[in-house]
């Protein structure tokens, strides 16, 4: 098309990109009415049955017109649902906001949505101009530092992590075959929720849950899993810091450990596991592998969260590759789950392959 005959308000085509676009930038206003709507609680008040905005408001300290909007969004994605009479109810998926759900999705919204990763995800940029994370700036130290010194901060992301495990740890604990009566060590294993899975399918099972020591005093190792062996008396805590040592075992796991840290800092922690690994032991990088091409994944979404806020990354199976033969380790395979995460499963580079 010349010059002479384009419209001046662009083609078809061109319309329907800018309308793209213009929507896709939009999109960061439905995870912040979904925060909304969590950090009030309403799914708490809708336990049994639909309400109107009137009786949420009121049981939510909330004003009437404003929670009306926020759900009225939410109920696109089909969180809530609205009924002829103007009630809002839950959704079989919404019904996951509640406090008390199941498996609950509250506490990881909460921590997903917080100001330490909601900030510097709005100011990526940093990380294009400067390199490295958007977090310093805005907070003036590093992300775990800051987690030390702030209690309340600290709560909602342990919290958070382990409302996000709560789903995955049973699928995940039955994709790999633990062998029948090994040390399992939880390395950086927070509450022990992925632990207590493993050890509840393993009866003859010994676990070791290692993490610092204001981590492990919320742990729930000693809570049953419902119809798995009961782990009492099979278990341990270990106070202490990957970057300087960890516990011996038969099969050291570290879920959602390495995407924290850059390539040195997970070299450092997974040659410490190397020294810790038993003979003919095995080393579980329980992480999300980026697939190679352009589909969807959410492991490229985190990888994103993981570049503002903290100095680590989402990998590809060569880059685990890579960082395990620096450690001293050979990657045997990658076990994909029904979650996002795959398990990574490495030995000693010296060990006979199976």
């Amino acid at each position: 098309m010349t010059d002479s005959t384009r419209p001046v308000d662009g083609t078809p085509e061109e319309r329907r990109s800018n309308a793209l676009i213009v929507a896709q930038a939009l999109e960061f206003l439905y995870p912040a009415a979904l925060r909304a709507a969590a950090a009030v609680g309403v799914a708490d008040h809708l336990a049994d049955g639909p309400r109107t905005p009137a009786e949420l408001a009121a049981a939510t300290g909330t004003d009437e017109q404003s929670l009306h909007r926020v759900l009225r969004l939410l109920a696109t994605r089909g969180l809530f649902e609205q009924d002829d009479a103007g009630r809002f109810g839950l959704t079989a998926d919404g019904d996951a906001l509640r406090t008390e759900a199941q498996v609950s999705a509250r506490a990881a919204v909460l921590m997903l949505t917080d100001p330490t990763m909601w900030r510097p995800a709005g100011e990526m940029t940093r990380c294009l101009t400067d390199g490295g994370s958007a977090f310093d700036a805005i907070f003036g130290t590093d992300f775990f530092t800051h987690f030390a010194r702030d209690t309340r901060t600290a709560a909602v992301f342990h919290t958070g992590m382990a409302s996000m495990s709560d789903a995955e740890n049973g699928p995940i604990a039955q994709s790999w075959d633990f062998p029948k009566d090994a040390t399992v060590v939880d390395v950086g294993g927070g509450y022990g929720g992925l632990l207590r899975q493993v050890l509840a399918n393993g009866p003859a099972l010994r676990g070791v849950l290692h993490d610092q020591g204001h981590v492990l005093a919320g742990h729930g190792l000693a809570t049953p899993v419902p119809g798995g062996a009961d782990p009492a008396g099979r278990w341990q805590t270990a106070e202490g810091d990957f970057f300087h040592s960890v516990p011996a075992g038969d099969v050291l796991m570290l879920k959602r450990i390495l995407h924290d840290w850059d390539d040195d800092q997970c070299v450092t922690i997974l040659r410490n596991c190397r020294t810790a690994l038993a003979p003919g032991g095995r080393v579980l990088v329980i992480d999300a592998v980026i697939p190679d091409d352009d589909a969807p994944h959410q492991a490229k979404t985190l990888d994103l969260m993981m570049m503002a806020s903290l100095t680590g990354r989402e990998r590809t199976e060569a880059d685990f590759s890579r960082l395990f033969a620096a450690a001293g380790l050979r990657l045997d395979r990658v076990v994909p789950t029904p979650a996002v995460l795959s398990v990574v499963e490495a030995s000693a580079s010296d060990t006979p392959a199976r």
